[in-house]
């Protein structure tokens, strides 16, 4: 899809994706918009998955020809930066806090992973340097006033909400991985075997150890909030 994505890439420029206009500067006026095609690319990487996201099917969406949807996404990156802000704007930034800036961020935390169910696309889309425009910093606006409590300074804050977000788009990539296989039977089981074998070997006497101790709840929620728990309660900001 791109013609300037790949390797070598100038990258995105912040100042001309988000502060010009979102028109093209030229021509009659356009029958679709920077919008319309974004959320086109969103609803196609929902059904599909990112790398379904071409030009040609994007602008098959909206009823366009490829080629003229470049001046509004010249290319793969670009686009995928509008799609990250689109989804960002789903994201509640006025809901209240409590000062109780741990279990403000647990809530954030949560809001993060149902955000990143609904578009399974996004924890890989993360995984690369985003752009933040105008819904993310939103969003990053209600994470830092969160943590204004903590008394931490401005760029510890921001070190604190990345490492929350990567917590949350590496447990969700792992936690939708986990839902694939376990739809094999044959796999879940040969997993098991596996692994009541390299328990039995005597090579693996601290693995043997943890996998007898009595199991914890293993439901997705659970899991989650038994991660999160340990992840913010340690943190430390003295």
């Amino acid at each position: 899809m791109s013609r300037a994505g790949g390797a070598g890439a100038p990258g995105v420029d912040p100042e001309q994706l988000w502060l010009s206009s979102a028109r093209p500067r030229r021509g009659r006026k356009p029958a679709y918009s920077r919008e319309a095609i974004t959320a086109a690319a969103v609803a196609l990487a929902d059904a599909e998955g990112l790398e379904a996201v071409t030009m040609r099917k994007v602008a098959a969406r909206v009823g366009a020809g490829a080629m003229s949807l470049y001046s509004y996404a010249p290319d793969k990156e670009t686009l995928l930066e509008l799609m990250v802000d689109h989804v960002s704007g789903e994201l509640p930034t006025t809901n209240t806090l409590t000062g109780d800036w741990r279990a403000d961020l647990k809530a954030i935390a949560r809001l993060q992973r149902a955000h990143m169910l609904r578009h399974p696309w996004l924890p890989a889309a993360l995984a690369t340097r985003r752009v933040p425009g105008p819904n993310t910093l939103a969003f990053l606006e209600h994470a830092l006033a969160a943590l204004r409590p903590t008394g931490l300074d401005g760029a510890a804050k921001l070190e604190v909400f990345a490492q929350l977000t990567a917590f949350v788009a590496g447990h969700v990539a792992h936690e939708i991985a986990r839902t694939a296989a376990s739809q094999s039977p044959d796999r879940a089981a040969a997993e098991a075997r596996y692994l009541a074998a390299v328990a039995a070997d005597g090579r693996h006497p601290e693995l043997a150890e943890a996998l007898a101790a009595p199991g914890r709840p293993l439901t997705p929620e659970a899991t989650f909030t038994r991660f999160l728990n340990r992840l913010i309660d340690g943190l430390d900001t003295d």
